[in-house]
């Protein structure tokens, strides 16, 4: 991976565009090779600049849409995208979810999450804002659990995704479980390879879904 990240802005509007350029001034590993205000333009600038992240505004009508993540996904697989919007309509938020945003983040959040989440971007991970995350996890409650026993994971596997859950640091764990740390840094590894995750808030969520955390224990999740 390069150390230098090239950026495409993605927004009609000029000032979100100029607070975007601000604050990326601040860090000299981030360059923006293009601004865009339109899809059209967005995908045609694609084609031609070499662009690791899209940074896109997406619930502006008649520029962009919640189907533009699905085009740059379909011609541009290699291109990570954060989003940044006050959409609240929640099908277009699953929408953007399901056509594969690598990270989301809502108009409110502060500077240290947008580095968060640009970070977690460019190396393709998963970074939600608590608000999406949120809407994550009701989705997930709104679907019946599944038994414990349908998920692929062993016993002690589950073990530790439950002590992972409750905030513990591998040396902890192996504390807990009579095990060394190195075995427990072995379980986690297989079970992110197991589960082709890449963040402990994506173990987590998963956790939920399957019924082998609850709600409560999941609230001390990392990144």
């Amino acid at each position: 991976m390069r150390e230098e990240i090239t950026i495409c802005l993605a927004d009609t509007h000029y000032l979100s565009r100029l607070g975007l350029k601000q604050l990326l001034l601040e860090k000299p590993q981030y360059r923006i090779v293009a601004e865009v205000g339109d899809e059209a333009e967005l995908l045609q600038q694609l084609s031609h600049a070499t662009v690791d992240l899209v940074i896109l505004d997406y619930n502006q009508p008649d520029y962009f849409s919640v189907h533009t993540i699905r085009h740059i996904r379909e011609s541009f697989p290699e291109v990570n995208i954060l989003v940044i919007s006050s959409d609240n309509d929640k099908k277009n938020i699953d929408l953007a979810l399901e056509y594969g945003v690598n990270s989301y983040l809502t108009k409110t959040c502060d500077q240290e999450e947008i580095f968060d989440a640009l970070k977690a971007a460019h190396k393709g991970d998963k970074y939600f804002c608590t608000k999406i995350l949120d809407y994550i996890l009701e989705k997930s409650f709104s679907k019946p659990l599944v038994p414990v026993d349908a998920v692929p994971l062993t016993g002690r596997e589950i073990e530790i995704v439950q002590l992972i859950s409750k905030g513990l640091i591998a040396k902890e764990i192996g504390n807990n479980l009579n095990l060394s740390t190195h075995t427990v840094y072995t379980h986690r590894k297989n079970i992110m390879k197991k589960l082709q995750m890449n963040s402990v808030s994506e173990l987590m969520l998963y956790a939920l879904n399957k019924g082998i955390i609850t709600a409560d224990e999941s609230g001390k999740m990392g990144s």
